[in-house]
């Protein structure tokens, strides 16, 4: 029976050994130019247009042009094999087929299952299976000779299955990007089951014990390179002092090499393991902010003295509390929890942010998909407000909060969705109590007095200069009643925290946000777009009309109409060459900043406060 023959594939089956079988079979070994053929050239062979040169053949494998060159990418021994068909087809038996390959790549393929047809590939050292959807380890079916075995972003959530018989002494296992974290999947992660390993990747799962995982790790006779970044706990401070101090033969930790003053700083630290909580310390700083128009620009000088308008303006954004979900480190947290803002509102500030709902959004919110631990992670966030300031061309808020959180994973969610920093100005309208009377200008002149061309003297002679700085003193200022505050949100912006998550402490970033409108020309705008739309409006109403009786009266209105629509094309103009100058882009400071320990010295200092109190 032919190789061909054997390698029959059922191409809906999600095992890895059919996914093999199908990349052998295209690899066309009995086919031209590969196998034995007519399509040969031999000693016995009349020779003829129909027959090739060894050498021919195999050019045609490697030629980029050629039809007969395939996609070798997940072995390297592909391209061998293949030469070894055209230069040795009698060699290519089945079993020296399987005992051929050394090094399998098979990325994203959809395969599901490790079957033990993988057994077959008895010489096998080298497998890798990112990005496919394999939710088991099957010892069992793992060739004894594998030592590299890569399930980077799989669906792994468990290793229990690695119970079921010992794996072969690997030397290096990738399992990142995978859904472990609980505590059954630590007791795998030993000596006993992994003797040999030298290099271990555990980034991006979902590890929340420190303490538990580290003693785990520790029985690892041959460990020397460990990636941890992207886990829970390496938000914490302790991370990773704690690690590299209970590691002592580890060399090489997230891509970074220890260093021995690294090592020297942290000494002593995995003693103090009765001190350690996974908990994080982030501090959110909002400095200064820069380009918002001035609101009083534009203002008009024969306004009334009253209402007296007033412009504030604040910052607001949404952090994780304390006060999470995840009650298991509440209740063993030593520590207590640092100061969490979650600003209160009046009656009045209500009243003012659902008018201001009403009127704008947040425009960089409204496409997020929630999820159900999206939900449950905006159940436990808190709302923080910065001081108010009035207008200025560079406000300095200088604000900064510290939040403490226990619920590492619901951290590290939020670091990956990212902060939003939204703008908001509030406008405040005061206007005298009701005992006081509102002061009004006295016309120089009455109707009566225009009338009949006489001038009269007011009822304060002008000549009392006295009685003139007597009444002044008199006057006092009146007392003033605000308004309930109405609200405007200026602006949002997304401000990106993934580098949290991995290797840096504190993101720092200039927000920019789109240029803004004064609220006086965008009234001047609304009014000028409303008249030219009602003069719009009432020109095609006269068109329909028409008639000879009305062509005058049609003409002279439409020369008035010309005339006024000249203006709001005029007062259009204005607005825009105002909206040009004023027009600046808007600039916000903001930081977000994880305490880490730099030293055993520096965590000693910040835990025995703590630890007595």
């Amino acid at each position: 029976m032919s190789y061909s023959k054997q390698l029959l594939v059922d191409m809906s089956s999600n095992k890895l050994s059919a996914v093999l079988e199908e990349h052998i079979h295209r690899l066309c070994l009995n086919d031209f130019p590969c196998g034995h053929g007519t399509w040969r050239k031999t000693k016995d062979s009349t020779g003829g247009a129909k027959t090739e040169e060894t050498d021919a053949l195999l050019d045609l494998l490697s030629c980029p042009h050629s039809p007969w060159k395939h996609d070798e990418s997940w072995s390297p021994q592909a391209p061998a094999l293949r030469q070894l068909a055209v230069l040795t087809p009698e060699r290519l038996h089945t079993d020296f087929i399987y005992n051929y390959f050394i090094t399998f790549r098979i990325v994203d393929k959809n395969v599901t299952v490790i079957d033990d047809g993988l057994l077959k590939f008895s010489k096998l050292e080298e497998l890798v299976l990112s990005a496919n959807k394999i939710s088991d380890i099957p010892a069992e079916n793992l060739p004894s000779t594998l030592k590299i075995l890569e399930l980077r972003a799989n669906h792994l959530s468990a290793l229990n299955s690695l119970g079921n018989g010992l794996p072969p002494p690997l030397q290096y296992l990738g399992l990142g990007s995978n859904s472990l974290g609980y505590s059954d999947d630590v007791c795998y992660l030993t000596g006993r089951h992994w003797p040999q390993l030298v290099c271990l990747d555990l980034s991006d799962c979902e590890f929340q014990d420190q303490q538990s995982l580290l003693k785990a790790l520790s029985t690892l006779p041959c460990l020397r390179t460990l990636v941890l970044e992207g886990n829970p706990f390496t938000l914490a401070p302790s991370y990773p002092g704690f690690t590299v101090d209970s590691l002592p033969q580890l060399t090489c930790l997230d891509a970074l090499w220890i260093s021995p003053e690294e090592r020297h700083c942290f000494r002593g630290l995995a003693k103090k393991s009765d001190l350690i909580v996974d908990r994080a310390s982030a501090t959110v700083r909002v400095g200064r902010m820069m380009g918002i128009p001035d609101p009083l620009m534009s203002g008009d000088e024969n306004a009334p003295d009253f209402p007296v308008i007033t412009y504030s303006y604040f910052s607001t954004y949404e952090f994780l509390s304390h006060q999470t979900a995840n009650r298991k480190f509440d209740s063993e947290c030593k520590f207590d929890a640092a100061h969490v803002t979650d600003d209160c509102f009046s009656d009045a500030d209500l009243h003012s942010n659902r008018t201001c709902a009403k009127e704008s959004s947040r425009p960089d919110t409204q496409h997020l998909v929630y999820t159900e631990e999206t939900c449950q992670d905006l159940a436990d966030v808190s709302r923080h407000s910065t001081s108010k300031l009035p207008w200025s061309e560079c406000m300095a808020f200088s604000d900064s909060q510290t939040y403490i959180v226990s619920d590492l994973g619901g951290l590290k969610r939020f670091f990956n969705r990212g902060l939003y920093l939204t703008i908001e100005e509030e406008k405040v309208l005061s206007w005298p109590s009701s005992s006081e009377d509102i002061p009004v200008a006295k016309p120089s002149l009455t109707v009566k007095e225009k009338k009949g061309g006489k001038e009269k003297e007011s009822p304060i002679k002008s000549g009392s200069t006295k009685d003139k700085s007597k009444d002044k003193k008199k006057k006092s200022v009146p007392e003033l009643v605000q308004d309930a505050p109405i609200r405007r949100v200026l602006g949002s912006v997304h401000v990106p925290l993934q580098s949290l998550v991995k290797r840096s402490h504190k993101v720092e970033v200039l927000c920019e946000l789109a240029a803004l409108h004064t609220e006086s020309e965008m009234e001047a705008r609304q009014t000028a777009e409303k008249t030219l739309g009602k003069k719009n409006k009432e020109d095609k109403e006269s068109k329909q009309r028409g008639g000879s009786s009305t062509k005058q009266k049609n003409t002279a209105a439409s020369k008035g109409k010309g005339k006024e629509r000249k203006e709001c094309e005029e007062m259009d103009v204005h607005t825009d060459n105002s909206d040009s100058i004023h027009l600046e882009l808007v600039t916000v400071e903001l930081s977000v900043e994880l305490e880490k320990w730099q030293s055993a010295s520096e965590a000693l200092q910040r835990l025995l406060p703590h630890q007595n109190s």
